[in-house]
């Protein structure tokens, strides 16, 4: 293998990638840089199941190359909505509906819930289809709790409203490197660099 192709075009999600899997002697580049662009239509029933999906999908494109098509599917899971938005965390109230606006409407479903209720994870499936056909999956999650208001200015998404008890903070008021070594990217994404160094 020679690459890493991720099947993304958020850069930020991007960055944090290139970050992690920097101790691997393989370019990393998203699809834009690799030149593909494939519509996707992620229905499977799990974060593992649509991760596949978009991993499959992105490798049929690849000719000719010894590259590896690495592809994630992440949510957040709320036990007090039904484990919601779980798969449907980037479609939650429309795809292009900001997350600020998602953010208050999750806060605003959770009123009057006491903090014990209001547990939550994130969870991180990443898939890889190699270039023989192969795939495996690896997982990761964090456990925390939404907030009662959004605070931070880093991380994307729903790292606002996202609290945890041992940092008493949020994940967006983390510095990168130390919401790289915690998150559940991080896990999914370090437990699938091991089994690509080990290939």
């Amino acid at each position: 293998m020679e690459k890493i192709i991720f099947a993304t075009g958020n850069q930020d999600k991007m960055q944090e990638i290139k970050e992690i899997m920097s101790g691997l002697d393989l370019e990393v580049q998203s699809m834009a840089e690799a030149g593909i662009s494939v519509d996707i239509v992620e229905d499977g029933a799990t974060f593992e199941e649509n991760a596949l999906i978009k991993a499959s999908a992105v490798a049929k494109e690849v000719h000719g190359e010894a590259a590896v098509v690495l592809a994630d599917d992440s949510g957040l899971e709320i036990d007090a909505l039904g484990k919601e938005p779980g798969i449907y965390s980037a479609r939650y109230l429309g795809e292009d509906t900001p997350y600020e606006v998602k953010n208050q409407e999750l806060i605003r479903r959770l009123e009057g819930v006491p903090k014990e209720g209001r547990t939550a994870r994130f969870v991180c499936a990443i898939a890889a289809a190699f270039p023989d056909g192969e795939t495996c999956v690896t997982r990761g999650t964090v456990e925390g709790y939404i907030g009662w208001e959004p605070a931070g200015e880093h991380g994307f998404g729903y790292d606002p409203i996202f609290y945890l008890d041992d940092y008493g903070c949020t994940t967006a008021q983390l510095l990168p490197e130390v919401k790289n070594q915690l998150s559940h990217r991080g896990k999914a994404l370090r437990a699938m660099r091991e089994r690509l160094a080990a290939r």
